[in-house]
């Protein structure tokens, strides 16, 4: 059973008057839509929000749906309309319920402007704050002058945040009492101009991303939020407020049912995510499988690789000695060798072409981060540049150098990467499928070494200069059979849940 599609599928009938009953002696959906409209103009009227250029309102005439506009306007829109709602449920654009706000500019917020905490102090919000669903982590802080900068990136009670970047979509209703603050450049404020629908606008807004999601590639991982003009213009099918008080505590109660059997999945789903975790560990500390006197040792791969490359003999003296490294985190087997990262892959470090030179249609394929991650190889983007910058080659890795840190992918061609990314080209012989399983090994360690405010990252520096167990190559070949072997058994088992 695969509860993500079952808790979707429960989503898609809510939306469509089909999960409970309708009343007729419910209050109509119009009668909200006049509310929301009252309060709307009331906060525009105390010039604590615009008015919208687009805004709009839809109404039913007969049998056919119509969108008028401030300027008078209007037009048919049955072409837009997904799907038939009640009777006395109504249509409306998701711009027409809510006010919308995007985090300032990434140059508006640097680490210079940060002051220690005090009484005076203003609470800068950060993704994370969205994530854990908890408005007093973080220890982020600028002065009173500053916030009189950025005031209007105010958060208030009763605001929704939203993050908008690393893990993508999570909500979190800000709580009554909270520090005065204002929103950084990887979140979203959302404020409703009537609070009662709140538990329904959040249910669409999550159901609204996953389908989002869908549309664009396998899964339900959000790849990004949509940009206001697309957002703000989505449908949005909106129940009488007694309805929706009907639909939150059925799925309420359901979800009680499927969290018995989720839990149960998500116990072996962690088991197995611990064995893989444990099969990394022994095999980078040597313990996976036996070790042959008659392989070659790594030190002489190491010696090989290094006369290969350009400035060949150089640099090759020391890094064949394992006593040059201090403070090594574990014993490796003695025709191991410790080096870096450096030693043992071709490293480029991302840089994004110029925003002008990104289109969707020609030139070679353009990668920012994560988006197109997919289990172990690179997905496409359907992005590209005609002045690519730095380049990634065929049959190497990528890895993210900012939130997620330390996320792998093998890439099958040639690609251009941004700032979010590092290629790394293993050198030698030393196989690619290989060094995906190995790097994963890394991911927490690079995740330490990780800094910054509105998003952690590491440097080329920290990559180039991380140390690194080098088995022998017919050793290699052999641990990545035994993981392969293991991890596709341990898939098994998932796959039939």
């Amino acid at each position: 059973m695969d509860i993500n599609k079952l808790r979707q599928k429960i989503l898609d009938l809510a939306i469509r008057g089909k999960l409970v009953p309708q009343d007729p002696n419910d209050e109509p959906a119009s009668v909200l839509i006049e509310k929301i409209r009252s309060e709307k103009e009331q906060l525009i009227k105390e010039k604590k929000i615009k008015r919208d250029k687009n805004e709009s309102y839809i109404y039913r005439s007969d049998k056919s749906y119509y969108e008028k506009f401030a300027d008078g306007t209007e037009k048919c829109i049955d072409e837009d309309i997904p799907f038939e709602i009640p009777v006395n449920w109504e249509w409306c654009r998701l711009g027409s319920v809510a006010f919308y706000k995007k985090g300032p500019f990434g140059s508006s917020i640097t680490k210079s402007m940060f002051i220690p905490e005090s009484e005076n102090a203003i609470k800068i919000y950060e993704q994370k704050n969205a994530i854990y669903k908890n408005a007093e982590i973080g220890n982020y802080y600028i002065s009173e002058e500053k916030f009189d900068e950025l005031k209007g990136f105010q958060v208030f009670p009763n605001d929704i945040i939203v993050s908008c970047a690393g893990t993508i979509g999570e909500t979190f209703v800000m709580p009554k009492e909270i520090r005065k603050g204002i929103i950084n450049q990887a979140l979203m404020r959302i404020k409703l101009y009537d609070y009662e629908m709140l538990d329904f606008y959040l249910m669409y807004f999550d159901f609204m991303l996953k389908n989002q999601a869908n549309e664009q590639g396998k899964g339900t991982a959000i790849k990004n939020i949509p940009p206001f003009d697309i957002l703000k213009n989505f449908l949005l099918p909106l129940p009488p407020l007694e309805e929706q008080y009907r639909i939150r505590n059925f799925i309420k109660k359901i979800d009680e049912k499927i969290n018995c059997v989720d839990s149960d999945k998500k116990g072996i789903f962690a088991l197995v995510a611990q064995t893989k975790s444990k099969i990394l560990d022994l095999a980078i500390r040597g313990k996976l499988v036996p070790q042959d006197s008659n392989d070659e040792p790594a030190s002489v791969l190491l010696e090989r690789i290094k006369a290969e490359r350009p400035e060949g003999k150089k640099k090759a003296k020391s890094t064949s000695d394992n006593s040059h490294y201090q403070n090594l985190p574990f014993e490796i087997p003695k025709n191991w060798i410790w080096t870096k990262f450096e030693n043992v892959f071709e490293i480029t470090m991302g840089q994004s072409p110029s925003g002008t030179d990104i289109n969707h249609t020609y030139g070679l394929e353009f990668h920012q981060g994560k988006s197109f991650f997919g289990s172990s190889t690179l997905q496409h983007s359907y992005i590209f540049t005609d002045k690519p910058t730095k380049i990634a080659p065929a049959n190497s890795l990528i890895m993210c150098v900012r939130a997620p840190v330390g996320d792998v992918n093998i890439i099958d061609r040639e690609i251009c990467i941004g700032r979010g990314l590092c290629a790394l080209n293993p050198s030698g012989d030393i196989s690619t499928n290989f060094m995906f399983f190995w790097l994963k090994y890394f991911k927490d360690i690079f995740e330490a070494k990780a800094t910054g405010s509105t998003f952690t990252a590491i440097s080329g520096e920290i990559i180039r200069n991380q140390s690194i167990p080098l088995p022998p190559l017919e050793e290699q070949q052999r641990i990545l059979n035994s993981i392969q072997q293991i991890y596709s058994m341990l898939d098994s088992i998932v796959g039939e849940l």
